[in-house]
């Protein structure tokens, strides 16, 4: 009852990322028209929740580090506390917002978005921060600038093609290949580019996780090939299922009908299916 609740209140704004592991993610703002401060929060709702247990949760914004995000978290903490074994993501929603509303009403200096592009900054894609970045520059020209040496030496990984997933015409299907360097996601998409039929969906969504073992952190990114916020939500996906050294691609072929937020259910539902494969 609470999901069906936060669903029809938060609209857009509220996203399935996985139905059966009850995995939720809501992108709140201080404001709707013109936001300058932006949240995602991402729940799993463990069993006994909300009799026995807190939901477990995760802050994402690219502005969000160290004393303001401690000073969140204890906030939803204190929440917890003060209602025990009663529904409470209504409530962390709002204090969320009330603190947004906060920033963007005191004298804090609005969030340096420099390095996000124009539609992540417009959508929901933007509360997904990278983890690391070793130069500071969009992300493809710094894949292209990581690959730009000879790729003879690196072997091309195997590529899995999952099950596709067909609605009102638009087929889904993902891909997926184990990677190590940035240089063998390259080869990875320009294999399966050489497809006609892959090279022809109306969109090929990516994302790819690598541990950097000497740096104990991950080298990740993403791509939404023109479906706004799709490449972050599937870099979100990953990052809760805690997969690591490969690339994930959902292709779209567009059948002429909008689907509305299920496009996101499809591509999520397609790249988990093929990661458990």
């Amino acid at each position: 009852d609470e999901i069906e609740a936060l669903s029809s209140i938060y609209g857009e704004d509220w996203c399935v990322v996985d139905e059966d592991e009850k995995i939720y993610c809501i992108k709140i703002s201080d404001c709707l028209d013109r936001p300058k401060w932006t949240l995602c929060l991402q729940v799993i709702l463990p069993p006994g929740y909300p009799t026995s247990e807190p939901p477990i949760y995760q802050l994402n914004a690219p502005w969000l580090r160290g004393q303001d995000y401690t000073e969140l978290a204890n906030s939803l903490e204190e929440i917890y506390v003060e209602n025990l074994g009663e529904s409470i993501l209504y409530l962390w929603v709002e204090k969320i917002r009330e603190v947004l509303i906060e920033k963007a009403q005191s004298s804090d200096p609005e969030p340096d978005v420099k390095k996000i592009s124009e539609e992540v900054d417009e959508d929901d894609g933007g509360d997904f921060l990278l983890a690391y970045q070793p130069i500071q520059e969009e992300p493809v020209q710094m894949l292209n600038y990581i690959t730009s040496e000879s790729q003879e030496d690196e072997e091309l990984p195997s590529i899995h093609h999952g099950n596709p997933i067909t609605d009102r015409r638009s087929t889904f299907q993902a891909h997926l290949a184990p990677v190590v360097t940035p240089r063998q996601v390259k080869r990875v998409l320009e294999k399966l580019y050489e497809n006609k039929k892959i090279a022809s969906a109306t969109h090929n969504i990516y994302a790819y996780r690598i541990y950097c073992e000497d740096k104990q952190t991950f080298l990740q990114d993403c791509e939404d090939d023109g479906e706004t916020a799709a490449g972050g939500r599937l870099l979100h996906l990953m990052q809760i299922l805690n997969v690591h050294n490969v690339l994930v691609v959902v292709s779209r072929w567009y059948g002429g009908i909008l689907l509305g937020p299920d496009r996101f259910k499809h591509i999520n539902n397609c790249a988990r299916n093929v990661l458990v494969e």
